[in-house]
């Protein structure tokens, strides 16, 4: 029998937006889900929507599921999956056609804007860098839709997300990920690299793959095709 390559592993990363709710009071959900949307009309758009429902609940009906399904793809939302929990039951969400998966301990942020973020970033040219000048702490996320600039460390358990570029002028320990909407162009900077994972347009590396040269060292990082490349950034 001819051996084909019928299928192989790739180093891709499909990313996904947990969108947590914290009700299941449904024309709540509604109106601010539309208020977001007339804030910020690029809200989510064409993101991959993990949708996650409060912990608290302890019984989601097949009707819950269906109507919130509804509510967010009536919004063009791209719902992919359910967050598994203990008050949804597995046959209901194949019945409705959609998959499940289990969120990892302590699960992602969830970047949903506060409706004074959504006023902001409405204001904001779609491109405009954001500037960070906190430490960023084990839990956060920060998602830019241009180039991110971080000016003070990023902990373990952090994670920076950017369309453009992603510059880090301290130690990056947690996770950055360039170019999230497929732009291969992207760099990630930094002065100390000690990254969790690095990842430019979904091509991604871990801590345990990156060259030890390259261990707490300023670092710029691109890619060639599917190759990461590591350059130093200053000249010696």
């Amino acid at each position: 029998m001819e051996d084909l390559n019928v299928v192989e592993f790739r180093g891709r990363m499909l990313m996904m937006t947990v969108l947590q709710l914290n009700t299941l009071d449904l024309e709540l959900l509604r109106t601010h889900l539309d208020q977001q949307l007339t804030d910020s009309p690029d809200w989510l758009r064409d993101v991959p929507i993990v949708l996650s429902f409060p912990d608290d609940a302890e019984d989601i009906s097949v009707v819950d599921l269906t109507l919130t399904m509804e509510a967010l793809r009536d919004r063009d939302m791209n719902l992919v999956a359910v967050a598994r929990h203990a008050a949804i039951d597995e046959q209901d969400l194949r019945m409705l056609g959609i998959g499940s998966v289990v969120l990892s301990a302590g699960g992602r942020a969830v970047p949903v804007p506060r409706d004074s973020d959504a006023k902001a970033t409405a204001a904001e040219p779609a491109r405009e860098t954001l500037v960070i000048d906190q430490p960023v702490r084990s839990g956060q996320q920060i998602y830019s839709r241009g180039d991110l600039v971080v000016l003070a460390p990023v902990g373990t358990g952090a994670e920076l997300m950017a369309e453009g570029h992603i510059h880090v002028y301290s130690n990056l320990r947690g996770r950055a990920l360039a170019g999230v909407r497929g732009d291969t162009r992207a760099r990630i900077f930094c002065q100390q690299l000690n990254a969790e994972l690095v990842s430019i347009a979904g091509h991604y590396r871990v801590s345990e793959d990156l060259p030890e040269r390259w261990q707490g060292e300023a670092v710029q990082l691109t890619l060639d095709g599917e190759a990461m490349l590591f350059s130093p950034l200053k000249s010696k």
